[in-house]
């Protein structure tokens, strides 16, 4: 059996399906098996995630300063967003021992937006005026636990990789690899409803001591962020290792985290709780947020195990447990609430407690020389539990099918479904990053995602 012989089989292993849904901000995989294509080499795809995510208020939850208008129990209808992403690959064979390539991904990202239609409260904080038609009242009477009447909760994150890599293969079953990796990452954070405190526009005593600024219609404003485009340089390094007699191919890829200083123009007003002044807007300072993407580690394996067919296995590892988003001002407000006692810890805007770890192993067959088609598992461990309620899942596990025409023995098309059972999760607001503390419980969720690419071997 020969590995050449089989490359449509081992084509089939990278389809963009075995990514599309992750743990954290993960999107792509980062493969690196179209830079290990044999000769000279492009493809190009597009994958379609459809998921749904939603959930429930915890019961007995109610937000701070509040012992009336609870909404515990209360449904939250599908928060996650669909989202389409895409990858392109050129690898070109130089010389006999000297390979290059480019790989276009975008590996991070996040998309999400709370209904306005889910339950508001029913009354206001019950340490406001007591007027029920003050703001203050108004202000929470009107709001949910992740919208404002008028607005939800959403979140829209996006990054692109673009690899340059070059290989040295000193003899033919051996390759070692390395490059530089130049990703760009922009964003949108607005934060809505009672259960962000501050952030949401909830934490407020009264409509007086409610210290945030108001927009022309006299609307207390709650937090926005918008990440500007920006761009840093990383790098990654590898080597895979083939036996072409039994279609045997590992490879083992290091990419490094990649460290952004971006430009986050906030919204964001001072608080004040009662009486006593937690921070003034003319407290604020200007600044640079640090923002780093995470490093990983891809191990893949693919071998023949019977004539025309192949098994494979790709494993994954994101150091998401080192990785946070805290906006300059946003970080200011959350160190200052916590020295006040008023939350937990101090916290960033997103945050994740433990590391991913994801797998996906299946069978891909060649039933003649146009077709083929594979079949495969998958699981990913989550990043933690309680986790963001911008993106509230633990992991997952998942099926899915590929298939491959060929037209020609140098060119194909791949389509590919996957079906993701999402895990549970309890959802936790920035400030309880670090606690037991949640406010919504995500149970019994879902996805599809879809993928298409062509290839061309020339």
């Amino acid at each position: 059996m020969n590995l050449k012989t089989l490359s449509i089989s081992i084509i089939l292993a990278s389809l963009p399906t075995s990514a599309v849904f992750a743990a954290a901000l993960d999107r792509s995989g980062q493969s690196i098996q179209a830079f290990l294509q044999p000769g000279n080499y492009f493809e190009a795809g597009i994958s379609v995630l459809d998921a749904d995510v939603s959930g429930k208020v915890k019961d007995g939850w109610t937000p701070a300063n509040q012992s009336r208008g609870q909404i515990g129990g209360t449904d939250i209808s599908d928060m996650a967003e669909s989202y389409q992403f895409y990858n392109a690959a050129l690898k070109v064979q130089m010389t006999e021992n000297v390979s290059f390539g480019l790989i276009y991904d975008q590996p991070f990202g996040a998309k999400a937006q709370y209904s306005t239609n889910d339950k508001t409260h029913t009354n206001g904080p019950s340490n406001a005026s007591p007027n029920p038609t003050s703001s203050a009242h108004n202000l929470i009477k009107n709001s949910g636990a992740f919208h404002n009447g008028t607005e939800g909760t959403n979140v829209d994150v996006e990054t692109q990789n673009l690899s340059m890599i070059f290989g040295f293969q000193p003899i033919e079953n051996f390759n070692i690899y390395a490059g530089g990796v130049y990703q760009t990452i922009k964003g949108n954070v607005s934060l809505r409803g009672t259960a962000y405190g501050p952030f949401g526009s909830g934490l407020c005593a009264n409509e007086v001591a409610c210290g945030q600024p108001k927009d022309k219609d006299g609307k207390i404003t709650p937090y926005d962020a918008k990440i500007s485009e920006d761009s840093a340089v990383g790098w990654l390094a590898g080597f895979a290792y083939q036996i072409p007699e039994i279609a045997l191919k590992a490879s083992l890829t290091y990419r490094s985290e990649i460290k952004h200083k971006v430009n986050v123009d906030e919204n964001i007003g001072g608080i004040k709780i009662l009486t006593t002044t937690v921070f003034d807007p003319k407290e604020f300072t200007e600044g640079v947020t640090d923002i780093t993407t995470p490093q990983s580690v891809n191990l893949d394996l693919q071998s023949g195990i019977m004539e025309n067919t192949v098994a494979f296995a790709q494993l994954r590892w994101v150091d998401w447990s080192n990785f946070s988003i805290k906006p300059h001002k946003f970080g200011q407000l959350g160190d200052r609430l916590a020295k006040a006692n008023l939350v937990p810890n101090q916290f960033g805007l997103v945050a994740y407690d433990k590391d991913q770890i994801s797998a996906n192993v299946g069978v891909g067959r060649k039933f003649n020389d146009q077709w083929a088609g594979s079949v495969m598992v998958g699981w990913d461990s989550g990043a933690g539990n309680p986790i963001s309620t911008l993106g509230p899942t633990e992991g997952y596990w998942s099926t899915g099918l590929g298939v491959q025409f060929s037209p020609t023995k140098d060119s194909f098309i791949q389509a590919g479904a996957k079906y993701f059972w999402l895990g549970d999760a309890k959802s936790q607001v920035a400030s309880d990053f670090g606690t037991k503390n949640y406010a919504a419980d995500f149970k019994d969720n879902h996805a599809i995602g879809y993928s298409l690419k062509i290839g061309h071997r020339f």
